[in-house]
């Protein structure tokens, strides 16, 4: 607790962070220029994670604004508070005055997506441990002196800080910095002081922690029936039900009203059940960690249990031997621990995690020291060390600072995506209400004219908004996506996110992972390159041809990170691939080795010992103990002696291999390591495996074959998975206790090198027909991999990513240092096409180990087809030191290799802001923020759902993701037929009832049951049934509501409703036994059995059916209207009472209908030419839809009207950039950064 980064954990030091701990406000990374002087208005921003940053806005209480706030809530009958829920920023600005961020009450905070929110500030007492930088005010105004070197302070009491809560994170007021910052944890100290300053916390010291941090607890809150019944009928939406329903009961509409009632209280019913069913599954989801039983070291080394929600940072927890699921973020210490992450990171093959090194410089960063730290929700195995002593971890994060509690907060706060065809229903809802005000004149004029009552005329004014802008349409929008996601669900995909489904319908661009998704999820082990005198052998297929006491041989069984779980070895599919192919068998220490507190290391030997012995001094069979120059420290290892110095064979033991140390893989570093020492050894040696430009980079050049570039290249260019192995002897002198301390760095150097380990990783059968159909449909492909440059190149050709006649142009970054700037350069790669040309081929390995492959190919100009392909080393440095070529980069962008996981993301979002819409498809191991980042993410999984992405495919191949997209095309079509036949619906209504009212009568209550429930509801359910179209075609869907094409179509299909009805009351009324309404109406009232009424309803509900065909879209996103079978029944049954209305109704139902009664043979030929009228109608708006809507020339004229000079899309107007850009990237060239351009990484 010696300063503000053990408080809020700002990470490990950066140029940012190093000028964030000075309090000097020009200094520090936020415009801190707005900091305000007194109380004025402020802004600030504040840092809420890693890339997200909220703006706030101060305020406090205006006791003047809150009496006129007051009056006006008593003014408005309560609508005031109605209106404030809604929009809880309007309560501010009309209560409270700006003032400073230092001493406002109320924070409004407004994020980069836009969103809003309003939030208390809060001023709560603390203990006399807390920071001085968090004091705010303290009763006794002398402060006793403090050192930021204490790990404890002394202040007097009675002292209080200022705080706010978002999105479930703290944040804690500070002082120094005049700013908000995120509380975190134990981030951005110097590894050594986990072990120097962390002796244990009391209990008291733990209770005054707790008053900062708060429990330990990921509380996900399931709000009662009561309350989430209260939240939903609040919604707009549904207070406009309520107004809606209270009219129509008003004006006697009472079956009606009854029919909207029961159907929304169902509607609510359902949602409020499925709102508290997903908040429960959540809960019990995280539950599980928040009510353990966790052992605690204090300081006087003594261990106490106490429940996990107890628990605060700096606590030591002792890890329990048969495992335990974690219940807070901590780093190891102690010990080692075999875990399973599957719950994070989707990967179900267990780690290993290592204690932190004591000696270690760095600073903590759970991202960088990620093998060192235990991570909240995941399961801890089993634990390793040696008898009577624990496993033990520093808890450095709790409650919704955790791992796990960043992820439940991602799930309960996603990130808002902005739609078009959302945003858009939104603009034609405003317009329907601007039609229904001209409406409402128009009744209001028609009512007046005629001396109705004042009650009538409002009544009837008030009905045309219900008609106009309908209730149901939000339900009727989402029908589309509900079958959808159904039949999703039957293909094994399953959402989350059912929003999300619609998006898939507008995916511009795929992401894929390479292993596990591209290609098989494990490696098949193909043969080994063995070097003997600094040149490479022949290929080996059989490492059995190897003997036992070779390097390679032994290298391969012990450089891994294996363990035994079960009696099964389990680990890393490809160790265990390498580990099999030696043929060797692997023990590890167990209870009964460790009783005599002997440290027993891992264990490997051949699978027979009886062909492989070594001579050494036995005494009986018994054990014979070595302890090899230790110091005082030093423990028993449990070794067999060495042959005594006259070289006695007493007997013959096996020949083992004891794994001492392991230095584990590191993505950053690219390689890991183990010390062994074999059984009899003097010494210890050193084993590493890793990527062969870096292992190279890290051996003697001697030992290297001059050839190895270009084998190297062969094999990876050929898709083959290639690692490097070598060995390093050590020092005879390197004790048990030093080796446990040595860093790396000392002895990952001066190595042989033993020679190459080739893996197969066949691409999967599936992947390279779906590549081919998502290009077919201009849907741009790239890969993000962790894997090698040229493997993933390869891949990239095998599956046709790449097709064989485009260019690849791989560029190589370095990042500025102290002698030279930033720098790209760009050079050709060899393609499989071109192997056999007149090219020369050279490689290059640079003195860090970073391999370039260079075509000594001259062109003159860059071709027109080419593909960059980068590694995530150079990604960085672009992001970094080029964002203004970034952009260009990403456009031609394919493959990006050797990407770490928040590369991923950083990817996903930089494609994102060039306006494409991103899908993410992975195995969930490294990919969870890309997979979250991304506008649809599907992860490859085996589970039913999957907190890493909104969609989880069952398919273990990339064929769900086309299946994704058609549906997301049939169901975004769907929603957009559904709107416009709803809208078409409504304002067809409209012109019904106002032709009415304009003849002095309305339509009937029953007449409106039937039109809304028996047709309308019918047809909506049932069209939305119809499947996806089984081919995903180039042309993305065209869903804008607003455009200029759907408009024309509302526009046409409105005149030739209103032409139709007003040409049938013409009709009507020029027949001879035609009798005007007036005669046959009582005073005051205007609803009663007419022949106006009766043709108006009989001509809207023919009409209705109509608008239903026509919106009835088939391919290419949807299959053909009368493959859905159940929307064919419900157009037959509707055409059929129709019909039976029309012309035979039953004596019964047509009184009960409100329409004229009829005998079958009365005015036969009217009825006829009403029925031709109607098909008149429908034909007439067809050809127009096929022939104008529909057409290339109307098309063609909006552009022109438009003249649109410069694409919509970001990264079409780089694209026509780049195409008339001939002399861009200019290749076989270095590029240098043009200034200190800095962004956050």
């Amino acid at each position: 607790m010696t300063n503000w980064k053990l408080w809020c954990g700002d990470g490990e030091p950066s140029e940012s962070q190093a000028l964030l701990s000075r309090t000097s406000p020009e200094n520090l990374k936020m415009p801190y220029s707005l900091l305000a002087k007194g109380d004025a208005p402020q802004v600030i921003t504040i840092e809420e994670s890693t890339d997200d940053q909220v703006e706030a806005h101060g305020y406090c209480e205006s006791p003047c604004k809150k009496c006129l706030y007051n009056i006006g809530i008593f003014l408005s009958c309560g609508l005031l508070l109605l209106f404030v829920k809604w929009f809880p920023q309007c309560r501010v600005w009309m209560t409270c005055r700006p003032c400073s961020v230092s001493t406002a009450d109320i924070l409004i905070l407004k994020d980069v997506h836009g969103t809003t929110t309003v939030l208390n500030v809060n001023i709560e007492s603390a203990s006399s441990s807390i920071p001085p930088e968090l004091v705010y005010s303290r009763s006794v105004s002398s402060i006793s002196s403090h050192s930021h070197d204490s790990m404890n302070f002394n202040y007097s009491p009675n002292i209080s800080y200022r705080h706010f809560v978002h999105n479930c994170g703290k944040f804690v007021w500070d002082s120094t910095l005049s700013c908000f910052k995120r509380l975190r944890g134990y981030e951005g100290l110097p590894c050594s002081e986990f072990f120097e300053k962390f002796q244990g916390l009391t209990a008291s010291e733990e209770n005054e922690k707790r008053e900062i941090y708060g429990p330990n607890c990921i509380d996900v809150e399931v709000k009662s029936y009561f309350t989430l019944f209260v939240d939903e009928v609040l919604n707009p939406l549904y207070i406009f039900q309520t107004f809606s329903v209270m009219l129509w009961l008003f004006d006697d509409y009472v079956l009606y009203a009854t029919c909207i009632v029961v159907i929304t209280m169902v509607s609510i019913a359902l949602a409020l059940y499925e709102v508290r069913r997903q908040q429960k599954t959540l809960r019990d989801m995280v539950s599980r960690s928040n009510s353990v039983l966790v052992s605690v070291r204090r300081p006087n080394g003594a261990f106490e249990e106490i429940a996990s929600a107890n628990l605060v940072p700096g606590d030591i927890i002792a890890i329990p031997p048969n495992g335990c699921h974690m219940a807070c973020d901590a780093v190891l210490i102690t010990g080692n621990c075999i875990v399973n992450e599957s719950m994070l990171t989707g990967e179900s093959v267990p780690e290993t995690k290592t204690p932190l090194s004591k000696h270690d410089d760095e600073f903590y960063c759970p991202l960088n020291h990620k093998r060192n730290t235990l991570f909240c929700g995941t399961e801890v195995i089993q634990t390793r060390y040696y008898e009577n002593n624990k496993v033990l971890a520093v808890v450095v994060r709790t409650g919704f600072s955790t791992a796990k509690g960043e992820l439940i907060r991602s799930i309960l706060f996603p990130k808002p995506f902005g739609f078009k065809f959302y945003m858009d229903s939104l603009k034609f809802v405003v317009l329907l209400f601007g039609i229904s005000a001209l409406g409402m004149a128009y009744s209001i004029y028609c009512y007046i004219i005629r001396g109705a009552p004042i009650a009538q005329t409002i009544v009837r004014a008030l009905d045309i908004i219900t008609i106009v802008v309908p209730p149901a349409l939000p339900a009727a929008m989402s029908i589309g996506t509900v079958f959808a996601q159904n039949r999703l669900k039957k293909q094994k995909i399953y959402c989350i996110s059912p929003p999300r489904i619609n998006i898939g319908g507008k995916l511009k661009l795929i992401c894929f992972d390479k292993t596990g998704t591209l290609t098989e999820e494990g490696l098949d082990f193909w043969g080994i390159i063995p070097t003997t005198e600094g040149k490479f052998k022949e290929l080996e297929h059989d490492v059995n041809t190897l003997s036992d006491h070779d390097r390679m041989k032994i290298c391969m069984a012990s450089c891994h990170s294996l363990t035994i779980i079960d009696d099964e070895i389990r680990g890393d599919p490809m160790d265990l691939k390498m580990f099999h192919a030696t043929k060797w068998e692997m023990e590890e220490p167990g209870s009964d080795n460790t009783k005599f507190d002997l440290l027993n290391p891992t264990v490997i030997r051949p699978s027979t010992n009886k062909s492989s012995k070594i001579p050494c001094n036995g005494l009986d069979g018994g054990d014979i103990m070595l302890t090899p120059e230790l110091n005082s420290d030093d423990k028993l290892i449990s070794f067999p002696l060495s042959p005594t110095k006259d070289n006695s064979l007493l007997d013959e033991m096996p020949y083992e291999v004891g794994i001492i140390r392991q230095f584990p893989f590191s993505s950053a570093l690219q390689r890991m390591s183990v010390m062994c020492r074999t059984l009899g050894s003097r010494h210890m040696d050193l084993y590493c495996k890793g990527a062969p430009e870096k292992i190279t980079s890290l051996c003697l050049s001697e030992t290297v074959p001059v050839n190895f570039p270009e084998l190297l290249k062969d094999y990876t260019l050929q898709g083959y998975r290639v690692l490097a192995l070598a060995h390093r002897k050590l020092d005879s002198k390197l004790s048990w206790h030093h080796a446990q301390k040595i860093k790396r760095d000392q002895v990952e150097k001066d190595l042989t090198f033993l020679g190459l380990l080739i893996m197969q990783n066949t691409l999967k059968p599936e992947t390279t027909p779906v590549i081919k159909a998502l290009k077919d449909a201009k849907i741009r492909c790239v890969m993000v991999t962790g894997d090698n440059v040229m493997t993933a190149m390869s891949v990239a050709r095998d599956c046709h990513m790449i097709p064989e006649s485009d260019r690849i142009i791989v560029i190589n970054g370095v990042a500025r240092d102290h002698e030279k700037s930033a720098h790209l350069s760009f050079e050709y790669a060899e393609t499989m096409n071109m192997r056999n040309s007149n090219s020369t081929i050279s490689e290059v390995v640079s003195a860090n180990g970073d391999m370039s492959p260079v075509l000594t190919t001259f062109i003159d100009a860059v071709p027109q087809h080419y593909h960059f392909v980068m590694d995530g080393k150079t990604f960085g440095v672009i992001r970094k030191y080029f964002p203004e070529m970034l952009p260009k980069i990403l456009l031609r962008g394919t493959v990006f290799a050797r990407m770490a996981p928040d590369q991923k993301t950083q990817l996903v979002e930089s494609l994102q802001n060039l306006n494409y819409v991103v899908g993410m498809c992975g195995d969930g191991a490294n990919d969870c923020g890309a997979l979250k980042a991304a506008d649809v993410g599907i992860s490859l999984s085996d589970t039913e759902a999957s907190v890493a992405a909104p969609f989880t495919s069952n398919i273990p191949n990339i064929t769900c993701v086309p299946i994704v997209i058609r549906e997301g095309r049939c169901s975004l079509l769907t929603s957009f037929a559904t709107f416009r036949f709803i809208a078409l619906y409504s304002l067809t209504q409209f012109v019904s009832v106002l032709i009415s009212y304009t003849v002095d009568t309305n339509l009937t209550d029953q007449m409106f049951l039937y039109i809304d429930m028996g047709l309308i509801t019918c047809l909506a359910v049932s069209m939305g049934y119809t499947g996806a179209y089984n081919k995903v075609v180039p042309q993305r869907p065209r869903v804008s509501l607003v455009s200029v094409t759907n408009v024309v179509s509302l526009l046409a299909q409105i005149t030739f409703v209103t032409g139709t009805l007003v040409g049938a009351i013409i009709f009507l009324q020029h027949q001879k036994w035609y009798e005007p309404v007036h005669g046959s109406k009582e005073e005051g009232e205007d609803i009663f059995p007419c022949w106006e009424n009766t043709v108006v309803f009989l001509i809207s509900s023919w009409q209705y059916v109509a608008i239903a065909l026509l919106v009835s879209d088939g391919p290419p996103y949807r299959k053909h209207f009368f493959t859905n079978y159940f929307y064919l029944a419900v157009l037959a049954l509707a055409s059929l009472c129709n019909l039976f209305i029309l012309f035979n109704p039953f004596k019964v139902l047509a009184p009960y209908l409100g329409i004229v009664e009829w005998e079958p043979t009365q005015h036969l030929m009217f009825r006829v030419t009403l029925l031709m009228v109607v098909l008149c109608n429908f034909f007439l708006a067809l050809a127009f839809e096929m022939l104008v809507v529909n057409s290339r020339w109307l098309r063609w004229c909006v552009r022109k009207i438009k003249n649109k000079k410069e694409a919509k899309n970001e990264y079409k107007r780089i694209d026509k950039e780049l195409s008339a850009d001939y002399e861009w990237p200019q290749v076989n060239k270095t590029v240098y950064e043009s200034g200190p351009i800095l962004i956050s990484q």
